[in-house]
């Protein structure tokens, strides 16, 4: 850009300072992190749940790479479904027979397998390709309190407190 008089205006930017880091598998300091889910809201435990398997809640989140935590949930048998989604929501699959066409609400879900319900709602939320089925594997759901993690020193965490 030219001003009058001929003085030419023009910006440096120092090329060094303004890096985009990358995250390497190597770099990534995975944890592991303990959650209650006794009388929480499903979506809103799910949403938060993905965030951190994922790894968005960390500075260097990589979009390509596996920079989440390790979660494990416990009391997945006390959730919480807001209105009457107990008994009208579905989750429908096929057998891949005609007309297999399968479906359940969540209170069958509940009765059979109470980890299957917050399973669900969290692979919703990851991506659909092949990070994404690496990522299911970070998941650890459990009924009740007890868990076979206590080696690893999980830390537990307050969802309230993430957004």
């Amino acid at each position: 850009m030219y001003l009058t008089n001929n003085l030419k205006v023009r910006t440096k930017v120092d090329s060094n300072s303004y890096k985009t880091i990358s995250a390497k598998k190597e770099d990534v300091n995975k944890e592991w992190v303990l959650v209650d889910a006794k009388n929480e809201v499903l979506g809103r435990l799910a949403s938060k749940v993905a965030k951190m398997i994922r790894g968005k809640n960390k500075p260097n989140f990589t979009p390509h790479i596996d920079c989440g935590d390790n979660v494990i949930v416990v009391n997945a048998d006390q959730i919480r479904l807001t209105g009457k989604k107990w008994t009208d929501k579905e989750y429908v699959h096929n057998t891949g027979h005609p007309g297999g066409k399968r479906t359940r609400t969540p209170k069958d879900l509940m009765e059979k397998d109470p980890t299957r319900i917050i399973k669900k709602a969290v692979y919703g939320m990851l991506p659909k390709n092949r990070l994404g089925t690496k990522l299911q594997k970070n998941l650890f759901v459990y009924v009740g309190e007890e868990h076979p993690h206590e080696a690893q020193k999980p830390k537990k965490i307050n969802l309230k407190e993430i957004k």
